[in-house]
């Protein structure tokens, strides 16, 4: 082998090495002072890395040009906003919002949870403003009810109302119904 291929292979096989060391060298910039958002951030690193983009999670799954967009290619969050929380949530349970390509509960539990956290506080950061839209950050994060932060999906909160617990409809009669539907009667006196 010749000496000018053996540099050039030399260098070729550094710049590759170089290279392979980058690739996933992006950390999550979330502060870990914030339990539930990072905690989200490192979920959606891990589960959801491949279909969306959130920088704050160091993800970069979505499409850069809508041209030669793959159909797996979920939302840019930088530039989505996805609020309130309770709107993610329902994403999360129900594979999106066309439920075409998302598997529906992709996480679940506290795991579900802490990503619409996260993906509710951080998404939409990066939206370019326009004209008559409020921007992302001021729109309400929101809040979950009590029953879908200890359950978590849908499912269990139609679940947590057993039969026994629920209160079968009572008729009441009203002194104002009731003197409605006999107005202009007589009463009759019964012996």
């Amino acid at each position: 082998m010749s000496r000018p291929v053996r540099v050039l292979l030399l260098t070729s096989s550094v710049v590759v090495s170089a290279l392979a060391t980058a690739c996933g060298t992006q950390k999550v910039s979330v502060s870990r002072s914030q339990p539930g958002p990072y905690r989200g951030a490192v979920i959606f690193n891990q589960r959801c890395s491949g279909c969306h983009t959130l920088s704050y999670a160091a993800t970069n799954g979505s499409a850069a040009n809508v041209r030669t967009k793959e159909p797996n290619n979920g939302p840019n969050f930088n530039i989505r906003c996805e609020r309130p929380m309770s709107r993610v949530v329902y994403a999360i349970e129900n594979g999106g919002f066309s439920g075409a390509i998302m598997p529906p509960n992709v996480v679940v539990g506290q795991d579900a949870i802490d990503v619409a956290n996260f993906v509710a506080t951080y998404a939409g950061r990066q939206a370019p403003p326009i004209p008559g839209v409020a921007p992302c950050t001021t729109k309400p994060v929101g809040t979950l009810p009590a029953v879908t932060a200890a359950t978590a999906t849908t499912t269990a909160k139609k679940a947590a109302v057993t039969p026994s617990a629920a209160k079968p409809p009572q008729k009441k009669a009203t002194a104002a119904r009731t003197a409605k539907q006999t107005q202009g009667r007589t009463p009759v006196a019964t012996p």
